[in-house]
């Protein structure tokens, strides 16, 4: 299934895809709840309930009216909480390599991540992006997953079952900020809560059977060939594959899950794909070529990101009309 979150006269709703239209769940069976969030806290209930719309509608398209002027969110606009991963090795490697650094062991070792703003979740359309933020502003390309029931202390092999399904996220990053803050070992923070975009909808796991491949040797959980691309501006910058994981997403929800609780919405993104992001394209440019040209992102550049099976995310970049700058509000 594709599942959908959307407002209309200014309510937030939650539907379902089927035939490229949109339909509301709640409207055909009133026992599915109207929001994404109580929708997960349901489990496979839910999920259960939502098939047999999907199926309903797939044999008689006549049973239900699909919406119209609508406008498509987040397909979880206000998720319980909000991790970002570290999956991709070719990524760090580049990265490092960029920075004239060899590969770290660690990466190799465990999987690792970070906790962002689960309150600057946003979805399809326009990203509103402060001064500071176009000191270098960059995409991530990445998949991310939403869990979908609670857990604690779950093993790799058992933890794809926690997975309600996945979904294009877009970590966006203000690399100026992100560098001066890192420099204090404390993560990236200003640099990364501004704005986390997903999206377009929620694809349960059963739709990506057809593209399931092992995972990487001495690693444990579901992989899917699924080609990832980013376009800025219709011109095509950034390309990779989520087969390419190293860790998977079951080995990040072990690490995520010891000794404590995951809960039905929270959001875990992957990590940026190879190529996936300006700052490792400009890195590696730069390393051939000392006249290479770096690109960032500018007030009213188009960004589109496409992975199969999961849709195309599109946003438009937009300069907030401020002076306020946190810059230049360094002591020294």
């Amino acid at each position: 299934m594709k599942l959908v979150s959307y407002s209309q006269d200014k309510k937030t709703h939650l539907g379902i895809m089927v035939h490229n239209s949109i339909y509301n769940l709640n409207a055909i069976n009133e026992l599915i709840p109207n929001d994404m969030a109580t929708f997960l806290e349901g489990g496979q209930s839910m999920m259960d309930k939502a098939k047999l719309v999907e199926t309903s509608i797939l044999n008689d398209s006549s049973i239900a009216t699909p919406i119209s002027n609508f406008n498509l969110l987040a397909p979880v606009p206000k998720p319980s909480s909000c991790r970002d991963g570290y999956a991709f090795r070719q990524h760090v490697a580049s990265a490092r390599k960029n920075r004239k650094l060899d590969m770290i062991p660690e990466f190799d070792q465990y999987p690792i991540f970070y906790f962002t703003n689960h309150n600057a979740i946003q979805g399809p359309g326009e990203i509103e992006c402060m001064p500071d933020h176009f000191e270098k502003l960059d995409f991530e390309l990445e998949v991310a997953v939403v869990i979908g029931k609670k857990g604690r202390n779950i093993s790799a092999k058992d933890a794809d079952s926690y997975i309600a399904g996945y979904m294009i996220m877009n970590d966006m990053s203000a690399r100026t900020l992100q560098m001066e803050e890192m420099i204090l070992n404390l993560g990236p923070a200003k640099g990364k809560d501004f704005s986390t975009v997903i999206g377009p909808w929620l694809v349960t796991p059963d739709e990506l059977e057809p593209y399931k491949v092992p995972a990487k040797p001495n690693h444990v959980g579901n992989n899917y060939n699924l080609t990832m691309s980013c376009k800025v501006n219709g011109i095509e910058v950034s390309r990779g594959n989520m087969a390419d994981m190293d860790w998977t997403f079951a080995e990040i929800i072990e690490r995520c899950a010891y000794g404590v609780d995951i809960y039905p919405g929270d959001v875990i993104g992957s990590g940026t794909v190879g190529t996936g992001c300006f700052l490792e394209l400009n890195g590696t440019g730069l390393l051939n070529d000392p006249n290479f040209k770096p690109q960032w992102l500018q007030d009213g550049d188009t960004v589109d990101m496409e992975i199969t099976g999961l849709g195309v995310l599109n946003n438009t970049i937009k300069k907030v009309d401020t002076n306020f700058s946190i810059l230049a509000l360094k002591k020294i």
